[in-house]
């Protein structure tokens, strides 16, 4: 029988998947509300602190500090126009918090970890997202993949940080 804390972080994963996809295939859309309900479900079930909330929210900022820039550069196109990211796109960085003191924990340490999950793993979400209709890369596949993955070997060790520091003490970081 797998221990609860187990039970949460495989929750926070499946919750996490379910969000990336609804965000990815509907857009702005009725599906952001499967997204929401997952983020919901994050709160309610897996992690009720307010300590969980500002993470969420520092790093929906940064987020979509980061990707709009990228939007603003040229690397990223999407079917709305505007300066900032589609609301889609936040809420996928809200649900990525979500993981970040639970499934993703153990990216956290050594800092390699984190370094090599943001640069293959920031990439090829966008790319599952390029592939899905969901983003355009201005520059081409191959010279945004490769842009992508040294910003983000960069930015998950700071986001994973960050989830460090919204850690109440008391609370260890949950690891398989």
């Amino acid at each position: 029988m797998p221990s609860p804390a187990l039970k949460r972080q495989l929750a926070n994963a499946v919750l996490f998947q379910l969000g990336w996809f609804a965000c990815v295939l509907g857009g702005n859309s009725l599906w952001l509300l499967v997204a929401a309900s997952a983020l919901l479900a994050n709160g309610l079930w897996i992690s009720r602190s307010w300590a969980q909330a500002r993470l969420i929210i520092y790093v929906c900022l940064l987020g979509t500090l980061v990707d709009s820039l990228l939007l603003n550069a040229g690397v990223f196109e999407f079917r709305q126009e505007g300066i900032l990211i589609p609301f889609w796109l936040v809420l996928l960085w809200a649900l990525l918090a979500t993981t970040l003191n639970h499934c993703l924990a153990w990216t956290a340490r050594p800092l390699w970890r984190a370094m090599l999950l943001g640069a293959v793993g920031g990439p090829m979400s966008y790319y599952a997202g390029q592939r899905l209709g969901a983003v355009q890369f201005g520059f081409g596949l191959w010279p945004t993949l490769v842009l992508l993955a040294v910003i983000w070997a960069g930015l998950f060790p700071a986001l994973q940080w960050l989830a460090g520091k919204q850690t109440p003490p008391q609370q260890e970081r949950a690891c398989l």
